[in-house]
């Protein structure tokens, strides 16, 4: 190796050594065990109601307390139809694990079915006293089954919300087979979505404001198996029931 290509070489070196220590492992759930662990989770039950009945979006599941298992390294979200009444699980960190920027990352293997709608996305923690949208919404990973082969990113925000213009619909044949990881890598400046490492969408206003970039503070995790509603539904094959959301692992990098 001549001098020349021993500096390249070193410079090589010196960039993988320093960028690759951009983003550290900071916090990860891997579900060991046989439950989940409370410094981590809250588990969130009922239907919303009476203050957001339908959990805002006319949904039709009832959250407990009883419809997930955390066993030989997976965390499982059983969607149920009990008599009458579809039953879910719905946890989230608020309070407990909060994260400003990072690359957020979820393993996980989805549900199979019409009316289902299983999600992994953030709220921004100050929602209890700004309320929704003005607290932020980060949908990492939205999947209805009414739609296969597609994976949905989105933001709210105060500009754009609901029926947000910030969204990205991705066409992904295969995306029901096995595990698939859904992440997004968010800085001071844009937020990124990838599926399986690749970049799908790129948020990134040109004027950052409170209307259109509330995402300069920390945010908490949420996952849950939503069935039916604005975006789930209307209609609920019964025919589908059990179906389970598989979770392996949850990853924060900063």
């Amino acid at each position: 190796m001549n001098f020349k290509n021993s500096i390249f070489f070193l410079v090589i070196v010196f960039c993988v050594s320093v960028y690759g220590q951009e983003k550290q492992l900071i916090w990860e759930e891997n579900f060991d065990g046989d439950s989940l662990q409370d410094e981590n989770w809250n588990i969130v039950t009922g239907d919303g109601c009476p203050n957001l009945c339908g959990w805002g979006n006319n949904e039709r599941q009832i959250y407990s307390a009883d419809n997930h298992k955390v066993a030989n390294g997976f965390l499982s979200i059983s969607a149920k139809k009990e008599g009458k009444i579809y039953t879910s699980t719905r946890i989230s960190t608020k309070g407990k694990k909060e994260f400003q920027y990072g690359k957020i990352e979820i393993r996980a293997k989805l549900p199979l079915g019409k009316g289902l709608w299983p999600a992994f996305w953030m709220l921004g923690s100050n929602i209890d006293s700004v309320g929704w949208p003005k607290s932020g919404e980060i949908d990492i990973l939205e999947y209805v089954g009414k739609e296969p082969n597609k994976i949905f990113t989105s933001l709210h925000t105060p500009d754009s919300y609901g029926s947000t213009i910030n969204t990205k619909k991705d066409f992904i044949p295969g995306i029901e087979e096995g595990f698939h990881t859904y992440a997004i890598d968010w800085t001071k400046e844009r937020i990124q979505f990838l599926v399986d490492d690749q970049l799908f969408y790129t948020f990134d206003p040109e004027i950052k404001d409170e209307r259109t970039w509330p995402f300069d503070q920390p945010f908490y995790i949420l996952v849950n198996l939503a069935i039916g509603g604005n975006f789930g539904g209307p209609e609920v094959d019964d025919s589908i029931f059990p179906q389970d959301y598989v979770v392996d692992y949850i990853r924060v990098y900063q």
